[in-house]
């Protein structure tokens, strides 16, 4: 019997920073980016504290189009994802780990002027499939 998991990411949060989206040698488009989120309680002292979480984030081919085209530093946005770790070598030889959330889906939850909570409707939503699938989804966008 083949055993089951699960490897499945769901986080709200800002962007730290505009999207960086470049294009691989075969022409497949990959946007990077950062999120931010955070979490407060109380001490046993009674004062809040605050702590903040930032989580690096990689959005494949047309849905890395729109994370380049329609977000910011400061977008609040819901993703879905799963977690990939990676090594690769830098400039200088060293090897370098990654750990980053291959988004699968994104949901903009910010209004299209850019302040407030959208009406129960996200400005966009994307299904993306991940980069080694072969799978071709079909976007599920409402423009």
């Amino acid at each position: 019997m083949a055993s089951r998991s699960i490897n499945k990411v769901i986080l709200i949060g800002n962007l730290g920073q505009d999207p960086e989206l470049r294009y691989t040698s075969s022409g497949v488009a990959v946007a990077s980016f950062s999120m931010a989120t955070g979490e407060s309680w109380k001490d046993q002292d009674g004062n809040v504290q605050e702590k903040t979480q930032w989580h690096k984030l990689v959005a494949w081919r047309k849905l890395a189009e729109i994370v380049g085209e329609y977000l910011k530093k400061g977008s609040k946005v819901y993703i879905e994802g799963r977690i990939q770790y990676r090594s690769y070598d830098d400039k200088n030889g060293m090897k370098r780990d990654v750990t980053e959330i291959v988004v699968d889906q994104l949901l903009m939850l910010d209004s299209r002027g850019g302040g407030g909570q959208m009406n129960g409707s996200p400005a966009a939503s994307a299904q993306q499939p991940a980069e080694e699938s072969g799978a071709d989804k079909v976007d599920d966008l409402p423009f």
